[in-house]
């Protein structure tokens, strides 16, 4: 279970909602915060006529460097503050259906986990490094939830009310280094339940006292229904399709969750960059299983089942997160391709140690190499049923495979 303290990182309250007119305190803080990432140019060239013999300077000299110090502050803190308004402005402009920038790709991925408090969101921005001239910049994540209107239509509720954003955040990237093609960025933030729409600005940043074209920026607006994981009834996270699986000598403190969002247990989850996979790799999925019954002897017993459909090309293929559906009754548009052999999660398999009473989610998943799987579309239905009450719920998750 994703760490309350973790899911807060990018958790702000309206309170907290800042007023580019007015102080504009979360994003100032948090911008302010980046300076080290940044190297200014100084405001003048500084001089010294200091000996090597370490003689003192003269008191006029280190009153001018004070006072270049102070300019050089003065003009990090006011550049900061103008990035921040900036970022900002472009995400109101976007909220009220405004045109948006759009210098450069940028694409988001995202999936659903169980947190103490709401529903924790990890996700993956990729955006091509190799359109910014500057090696850093300024993302700004927005949520608004969405209200249902009388004729059951949804939007972002009465424009005249003060702005209450679900989440408000802003934080720095580093791009040295990844200058050469698309970057990948996974952060996470924790909301309630709920339809909302996530606006991402991602701007170029500005770099102090140097004289520079106009920053790249873009604006990406997401959908996002949240589900709701507070019942008791046996669920599931959504399927996550891995690049790799790292294990961890210790968990990942509770105030780097939301920078490594892919972090659960003694397990870090590194998100595949899209669904395309071509035959000589592997598929991996993993997620988390929440709620199994537990005996009062600490008993419980999981079988999980991995079905591949392969969509036919005639007919209209249905739409991933579609529940179960066995060999013989899949949907129009798919044939029945392949199965793997189920796998058991039980306290002979997991050990004496894993009660799942304490909310310790059974991490499930599975390794399925591609090599016999022919160049198409494919869906992967996942069923997860618990053998004490023959409850069962399932998952899947569409993916293509190229030559």
């Amino acid at each position: 279970m994703i760490d309350e303290a973790g899911q807060e990182s990018m958790r702000a309250g309206p309170e907290e909602r800042p007023s580019v007119g007015k102080g504009w305190r979360l994003a100032a803080l948090l911008v302010m915060a980046s300076a080290s990432v940044m190297h200014p140019a100084p405001v003048r060239a500084q001089t010294s006529t200091a000996s090597t013999s370490g003689a003192q300077r003269p008191r006029s000299e280190n009153k001018d460097e004070k006072r270049d110090e102070k300019a050089d502050a003065a003009l990090i803190e006011r550049t900061h503050r103008e990035e921040g308004e900036a970022i900002l402005a472009l995400a109101d402009a976007a909220l009220a259906g405004k045109p948006a920038p759009s210098d450069f790709a940028l694409s988001w991925q995202n999936d659903f986990v169980k947190a103490q408090r709401g529903t924790f969101v990890p996700f993956t921005l990729t955006v091509d490094a190799s359109r910014f001239a500057r090696p850093s910049a300024l993302v700004y994540v927005r949520a608004t939830r969405r209200v249902a209107t009388s004729a059951g239509e949804a939007t972002r509720g009465d424009r005249r009310e003060p702005p209450d954003f679900a989440v408000d955040a802003i934080f720095p990237v580093d791009l040295a280094g990844e200058r050469a093609g698309p970057t990948r960025i996974s952060r996470g933030f924790s909301v309630d339940p709920g339809d909302y729409d996530v606006f991402v600005v991602m701007r170029e940043r500005v770099e102090p006292g140097v004289a520079g074209g106009r920053p790249v920026a873009s604006v990406l607006r997401q959908a996002l229904a949240v589900p709701d994981f507070g019942s008791a009834e046996l669920t599931t996270s959504t399927l996550i399709l891995a690049d790799r699986l790292t294990p961890l000598r210790e968990a990942v403190p509770a105030d780097r969750l939301a920078e490594r969002p892919y972090a659960i247990g003694l397990n870090e989850i590194t998100p595949a960059a899209d669904r395309r996979f071509r035959r000589d790799e592997e598929l991996i999925v993993v997620f988390l299983v929440y709620n199994p019954t537990v005996t009062s002897e600490r008993q419980f017993d999981l079988k999980v089942e991995y079905h591949f459909f392969r969509h036919s090309g005639s007919g209209t293929r249905t739409g991933e997160g579609d529940r179960a559906r066995h060999p013989g009754t899949e949907p129009t548009g798919e044939t029945y391709f392949n199965r793997t052999e189920p796998q058991r999660f039980n306290p002979a398999l997991m050990g004496p140690s894993f009660d799942p009473r304490s909310g310790e989610p059974v991490m499930a998943g599975q390794v399925v190499p591609l090599a016999g799987f022919e160049v198409g579309e494919y869906r992967l239905d996942v069923q997860v049923t618990d053998l004490l009450t023959g409850k069962s719920v399932s998952r899947d998750v569409v993916f293509t495979v190229g030559s």
